[in-house]
C-alpha cells in the first residue's frame, strides 16, 4: 500500500497525522491511504497561498501560461498513470478513464491561452477632463473542493482558471478518491510553479471546508457536489460575503420525440446514461419518450445496454464499473424494488452483478415508469434507465422541468423548428440536442435553479476569479 502526503508550501507533509485509507471499490482493496487533516493544516496551507498570491499575481499572463502549459504536457506525458490511479481509487472503466485525462488536460490547455485574454475596457467619458478605464483583477486565494466522480476534470476546471487569472489555490478532494489529485499536484511540482500557489490538503471535509469559510484570506470558494452541500456554503459564506461557484446536484431528462433518429437517440442515451455507471451529475436520469416511437426505442435501447460489460474498471473491455459504495449501491437497489413495486416492468438488468464483485449492479432499464416512483423523483447516482412514455412534447417539457435542479437535459428530434421550441421552454445549464456527451473545454458548464450558479469552463470560466475595477482617472 503506497502513503501519500498533502502538499503546503512547495513541501509533501502529514506523515505524522492519523490516515485515511483509500480503497478500490471494485474488489474492496487499500491502494492507498491519506493524511486525515483538520482545520490547523488547512489555514497553513491558506496562509502561504495567501503571501504567494502577491507574486503570483504579478506575473505576467504569459509567464502564468508557460506553468500551465508545461503542466498539460505533464498531464499527456503522464495519461497512462493518471488513468489507472483514478480507476484503482473510483472504480471508472480504464478507457473511461483515460478520456478523463485528456479532458482534464484540454482545461489547462485552454486556460493557458484564456487567461491571455482577460481583457480590460476603455469606456466612453462623460466628461472632457475625464477617462473611464475598467480593470480586471484576480479575485485572491482560492479554495477548491471536488467530488469523487471525476477526481482529475473537476480540479482542472477550478484549478486552470484560477491559476491564469492569478489566484493561488488550496484545494481539498474526496476522501474517496484523493490520490489522482495527489498525481496532479505532482505534475504541478514538476513544471515548476512556486511554493505556495499551489496547496493540497486532505482529510476531514467539514473541518477543511469551515477553515476555508472562516479565514478571511480565502476570497472565493469553488464547489462540485450535492446540493444540500451547497445550500450550507452559501450560508457560511454570508459572514464574510465570499465569492461562490457552485456545481450542484443534477436530475437530467432525456426527451426523445416522435421525430428523433432513433439509432441517434438510442446511441446518445447509453452514452449518456452510462458513463462512470451512471454516477455523473449530468448523466441522464429520467427518459421521455414520445409514444409515438416509445416501443422501438425501449427494444433497440434495451439491445444495446445488454451489450454493455461490466466487472474491475482495470479489463480494456469493460464498460460498466462498480458503485463507489455501500450507500450508492444500496440506492440503487431501492429505487429499482420501489420501481418495481409501483408497477415498473424490468427489460433489462434490475439487480446486482454479484460475479464481479458487491459494488457492482447490472444495467438496467425500466419501462412504464411513472412520476410516483423515486427513480423519477430523486437523482438514482447508478446504472439505472427508467423510460416513461408522454403523449406530446408540451407534456414532456412539463414534466422535465418539474424538477428543482436545472443542471443538464438532452433533447432528440432531427425537426430543428421543434428541437429550437422545445430547448427555448427548458430550465437547464446544458442542452445536449442530439447529443449525449455536450461537454468541452471551451464552452460554459454549470446549472439553473438548485444546480447551482456560476459557470466553469469557456470564456466564462475565468471571469469567476476576476474582479471587476473601475477606475476614474482626472486629467
Amino acid at each position: 500500500m503506497n502513503t501519500y502526503q498533502m502538499y503546503i508550501n512547495g513541501h509533501w507533509v502529514g506523515e505524522n497525522l492519523d490516515s485515511i485509507e483509500v480503497k478500490n471499490p471494485a474488489d474492496d482493496q487499500v491502494v492507498g491511504s491519506v493524511p486525515y487533516a483538520g482545520e490547523k493544516e488547512t489555514n497553513e496551507a491558506i496562509n502561504v497561498a495567501y503571501t504567494a498570491f502577491q507574486e503570483w499575481s504579478r506575473l505576467t499572463a504569459y509567464e502564468r501560461s508557460d506553468y500551465l502549459r508545461k503542466l498539460y504536457k505533464l498531464m499527456m506525458e503522464n495519461e497512462e498513470e493518471l488513468a489507472e490511479i483514478m480507476t484503482k481509487e473510483m472504480g471508472k472503466p480504464i478507457k473511461e478513464s483515460r478520456g478523463e485525462v485528456k479532458y482534464a488536460a484540454s482545461f489547462i490547455d485552454w486556460f493557458a491561452e484564456e487567461g491571455k485574454r482577460v481583457y480590460g475596457e476603455t469606456v466612453p467619458s462623460h466628461a472632457g477632463n475625464k477617462r473611464l478605464q475598467v480593470w480586471k483583477k484576480p479575485v485572491g486565494v482560492v479554495g477548491a473542493i471536488t467530488p469523487w466522480n471525476f477526481p482529475a476534470a473537476m480540479l482542472t476546471r477550478k484549478m486552470g482558471p484560477a491559476l491564469a487569472a492569478g489566484c493561488t489555490v488550496v484545494i481539498k478532494p474526496s476522501s474517496e478518491s484523493p490520490l489522482t489529485a495527489i498525481k496532479l499536484v505532482e505534475l504541478c511540482e514538476q513544471a515548476g510553479f512556486p511554493k505556495g500557489v499551489v496547496n493540497l490538503v486532505t482529510g476531514s471535509s467539514s473541518k477543511i471546508a469551515k477553515a476555508m469559510m472562516e479565514n478571511k484570506k480565502v476570497r472565493k470558494i469553488t464547489f462540485t457536489g450535492s446540493t444540500e452541500v451547497g445550500k450550507l456554503l452559501i450560508r457560511q459564506s454570508a459572514d464574510q460575503v465570499k465569492k461562490l461557484s457552485l456545481e450542484l446536484g443534477g436530475h437530467a431528462p432525456l426527451i426523445v420525440l416522435d421525430d428523433a433518429d432513433i439509432e441517434t437517440a438510442v446511441k446518445g442515451a447509453v452514452a449518456s446514461k452510462f458513463r462512470n455507471a451512471g454516477q455523473t451529475c449530468i448523466c441522464a436520469n429520467r427518459i421521455y419518450v414520445q409514444s409515438g416511437l416509445y416501443d422501438r426505442f425501449v427494444e433497440k435501447f434495451a439491445e444495446e445496454v445488454q451489450k454493455l460489460k461490466v466487472g474491475n474498471g482495470l479489463d480494456d473491455s469493460v464498460d460498466v464499473g462498480p458503485l463507489i459504495n455501500k450507500d450508492g449501491f444500496d440506492k440503487v437497489v431501492d429505487h429499482v424494488q420501489d420501481a418495481k413495486d409501483k408497477g415498473a416492468n424490468v427489460v433489462v438488468g434490475g439487480e446486482a452483478y454479484s460475479e464481479a464483485g458487491s459494488m457492482f449492479y447490472t444495467p438496467t432499464v425500466l419501462k412504464d415508469v411513472n412520476g410516483d416512483m423515486a427513480v423519477m423523483q430523486e437523482e438514482t447516482f447508478g446504472p439505472v434507465a427508467p423510460i416513461q412514455k408522454v403523449e406530446t412534447e408540451e407534456e414532456a417539457i412539463k414534466l422535465a422541468n418539474g424538477t428543482p435542479y436545472g443542471l443538464a437535459a438532452y433533447v432528440f428530434t432531427e425537426n430543428v423548428a421543434r428541437g429550437m421550441r422545445v430547448i427555448e421552454q427548458l430550465d437547464f445549464g446544458i442542452v445536449g440536442w442530439n447529443d449525449g456527451a455536450p461537454s468541452a473545454a471551451q464552452v460554459p458548464f454549470g446549472g439553473m435553479k438548485e444546480s447551482g450558479y456560476g459557470r466553469e469552463g469557456g470564456h466564462e470560466g475565468i471571469e469567476a476569479f476576476l474582479e471587476s475595477q473601475y477606475v476614474a482617472i482626472g486629467l
